[in-house]
């Protein structure tokens, strides 16, 4: 990774975000990258006397905690970078907080943001905004739950079409960078075929599960060649992706999906499979835009 690398952080304060201040600083070490920590303020007034107080006091003193936010997640950088100096830059301004994370001059490595638990984000620039940030923005998300030190493979969902490549692509490169395995899963679910076991319906189990394992060794073959010290484990299921992913990042420490799917097979939307993995599984989560 080139030392111009970027990776962008949400912060708010909340134990969340400083969560995904410490996954990005030891990334950024990893990577040589610099760090740019990014917050947002934003008040809506509905009354004549609530604009004078955003023009006033109000406005002042978000700025002012706004900064003192800003500058305990700088003193988490340096204590998460450890012995490795990584630069910090600090941005914080007025407007949309998914705006102003997507909104970016120059392009990051990738943008990063927490998540309260299994079931909720953080709210601020981690609530409905962590959503907006997934799905409008050109670059890699990564959705943080904990502060996760977990040492096992990365999990990557492949729907075997060429939407799935930039997931797939990614996915290789952070297993490279750990030194650890990759875990593809390639998983659908039937449509129903009736209750009734026959010789038919065996045949054609079987007959799809050879297609879909050499579909899979299609999608990963051009690409795994560029990374010849990963070892790649090829999963391939009859059930629902979700539910297939989310077993597989019980022993993981990333996983990685990308942010669309058109394929006849259980694709990956980020509005479904995508957003349901992120709220079904604990480890950090990249989602990577098709077009990237």
């Amino acid at each position: 990774m080139v030392e111009s690398a970027r990776i962008v952080v949400g912060v708010d304060g909340s134990e969340a975000s400083l969560d995904a201040v410490r996954w990005a600083a030891f990334e950024a070490a990893r990577r040589q990258a610099s760090i740019e920590l990014v917050t947002a303020t934003s008040i809506v007034p509905h009354t004549p006397l609530e604009a004078l107080d955003v023009l006033t006091d109000t406005l002042g003193d978000r700025d002012a905690a706004a900064d003192r936010i800003l500058a305990d997640a700088v003193g988490v950088v340096h204590e998460g970078a450890g012995p490795t100096r990584t630069h910090v830059d600090t941005r914080r301004e007025h407007g949309s907080a998914a705006a102003v994370l997507t909104d970016t001059a120059r392009r990051p490595e990738m943008i990063v943001v927490g998540a309260r638990d299994r079931s909720e984000v953080a709210d601020t620039l981690l609530g409905s905004v962590s959503t907006a940030v997934v799905t409008h923005s050109r670059y890699p998300v990564v959705v943080v739950k904990s502060d996760s030190d977990r040492d096992g493979p990365v999990v990557v969902g492949v729907d075997c079409t060429p939407n799935s490549q930039p997931a797939v692509a990614l996915a290789l490169e952070e297993a490279s960078l750990r030194g650890v395995d990759l875990v593809a899963v390639h998983a659908w679910k039937d449509a129903d075929r009736g209750s009734t076991l026959t010789r038919d319906l065996i045949v054609d189990w079987w007959e799809d599960e050879v297609a879909a394992n050499v579909s899979l060794a299609e999608a990963l073959a051009g690409l795994a060649d560029d990374y010849p010290d990963v070892t790649i484990r090829r999963v391939v299921a009859r059930d629902q992706p979700v539910r297939e992913i989310a077993r597989e990042c019980e022993r993981a420490q990333l996983v990685v999906m990308g942010s669309r799917g058109r394929g006849g097979m259980a694709s990956l939307l980020l509005g479904s499979t995508s957003m349901a993995v992120l709220h079904a599984v604990d480890i950090p989560a990249i989602i990577v835009p098709t077009d990237r």
